[in-house]
């Protein structure tokens, strides 16, 4: 009834997208690891540099255990970068330190959609946890009352990933201006960094592109009950 009913056709195509996405940013990562940035800077002294030169030095850096696990804690105000960027000098490791340095200027600044973003955050993960569960008890339960429920709550996981997409791409923003204006990568380094943060702006994309689909069907699926 659920996930061989017509509908599951809609999520498809965003699937593949966040199939190809993945991929994408593996192999761009990949790609530009090989690459060492000429002043060999490694991924959190490039982070240290941007921050110091905007007045955020109390701002700490650690590593993360991962790859590809980095990210910004505003309320602890902390960069935590993945050991291959922490210590790696490569564009890539200097590109994404930049990225989650972006994060933190945003938070500086006062970046509305990053506040947004961030007061989304719990209501969100309840959604993500609650919200197939009760859609699914009301579809095989047949109530509406539950249905409507999973979808409210998906509503604001699905809102969630919209509003992520301005504030990642305003963060490779800043950090691309970030890096060409301190000096730290080269004009024709910046490509390199570029097509990581690209890549990375993707699977965001495509992430909200599944959520998207899927509250399309979820609402497609309470029309044809009533």
């Amino acid at each position: 009834m659920f996930f061989g009913d017509a509908t599951y056709i809609l999520i498809i195509p965003a699937m593949i997208l966040a199939l190809i996405a993945q991929a994408m940013v593996q192999r761009a990562f990949s790609t530009q690891s090989r690459v060492r940035a000429r002043r060999g800077l490694s991924g959190a002294e490039a982070a240290a540099a941007i921050l110091r030169s905007n007045g955020l030095a109390a701002i700490e850096i650690e590593p993360q255990r991962g790859s590809l696990t980095d990210h910004y804690d505003p309320r602890a105000r902390r960069i935590r970068l993945s050991e291959p960027v922490y210590g790696g000098t490569s564009l890539a490791a200097v590109g994404v330190a930049a990225h989650e340095v972006g994060h933190a200027l945003q938070d500086a600044s006062g970046y509305l959609p990053l506040r947004f973003r961030h007061g989304l955050l719990g209501p969100a993960q309840i959604g993500s946890t609650l919200a197939w569960p009760l859609a699914i008890a009301g579809l095989l339960m047949g109530s509406n009352q539950l249905l409507d429920a999973g979808i409210l709550l998906f509503s604001g996981a699905v809102l969630f990933h919209v509003v992520t997409l301005p504030v990642e791409l305003n963060a490779s923003q800043r950090a691309l201006a970030q890096l060409t204006r301190s000096g730290i990568l080269a004009e024709d380094e910046i490509p390199g960094a570029r097509s990581v943060l690209r890549a990375a702006a993707l699977t965001y994309i495509a992430a909200a592109a599944v959520a998207v689909m899927n509250l399309i069907r979820l609402l497609v699926l309470r029309d044809n009950r009533d």
